[in-house]
């Protein structure tokens, strides 16, 4: 008797919880369109009880008509996919707030999660999102890297370690070429390196680069370089082999 009157209880707190979840969602409300085939599997049915019951937000789901998102194939954000088709969510009304709740949800581990756990016939339903490998295109510099390994000598070396002819020069808290070629936005920093600190204090790129104040003039000796001696100092960046530096760095 005692064993039943537990389960009962815990019925009725359960069912209590349930009720509490979709009274507080009544006021947060959003909209979703969903693509037929997935309406048909009954997901939908097992994924939006469990978000309304952990964010309070009820969505009502639309088969067509003006919605604040859709789960449809091939949407916006992968969520899941089926047959080696993925679906995702778009997001139509970018400032609905309970739309971007479910939107996190559904592209967050809790909400992939509970999708992919979703069985019919005791078989699951969904898989993760196919990733497609990006292809990414060569960029092709048009810098002269015979040139370019000069340049790179006589306007950075004597605070970086270019190669083989100031190996012993540098300073010592400076990384060499080596090294910053190993970072994956390497030329995405060498490209703009006058404007990363310390550069701006002494290096002058004409037409593009401010003159220095008069009542701040370079600490230093400045370095001067034309758009198209820096691109060649790229070029011959280019050719380097990275530095061997193990697991990855962390930098900022």
């Amino acid at each position: 008797m005692d064993f039943f009157r537990s389960l009962m209880g815990v019925c009725t707190a359960v069912a209590a919880i349930c009720v509490a979840s979709l009274v507080w969602a009544q006021g947060k409300t959003t909209t979703l369109l969903v693509a037929p085939e997935v309406q048909d599997s009954g997901v939908v049915k097992f994924m939006l009880p469990r978000f309304t019951l952990k964010h309070g937000v009820r969505v009502t789901v639309v088969g067509e008509g003006d919605a604040a998102g859709s789960l449809i194939e091939n949407g916006d954000k992968a969520v899941f996919s089926r047959g080696g088709t993925n679906y995702g969510l778009t997001v139509h009304v970018s400032d609905d707030p309970h739309m971007a709740t479910l939107a996190a949800w559904l592209t967050g581990d809790v909400g992939r999660r509970t999708i992919l756990s979703f069985k019919k016939d005791g078989q699951a339903v969904f898989e993760a999102p196919v990733v497609v490998a990006e292809v990414e295109e060569a960029i092709e510099l048009e810098g002269d890297a015979a040139r370019g390994a000069d340049l790179a000598l006589s306007a950075c070396g004597r605070c970086h370690v270019v190669g083989e002819a100031n190996r012993m020069n540098g300073i010592g808290s400076t990384p060499s070429f080596a090294v910053l070629r190993s970072l994956d936005d390497w030329m995405e920093r060498f490209w703009a390196f006058y404007a990363l600190n310390p550069h701006p204090s002494f290096t002058i790129i004409p037409d593009v680069t401010e003159p220095f104040d008069e009542t701040r003039p370079s600490p230093i000796s400045p370095v001067t370089l034309t758009l198209e001696e820096l691109e060649n100092i790229v070029a011959y960046t280019a050719t380097m082999d990275p530095a061997d530096l193990g697991s990855p760095i962390a930098h900022q």
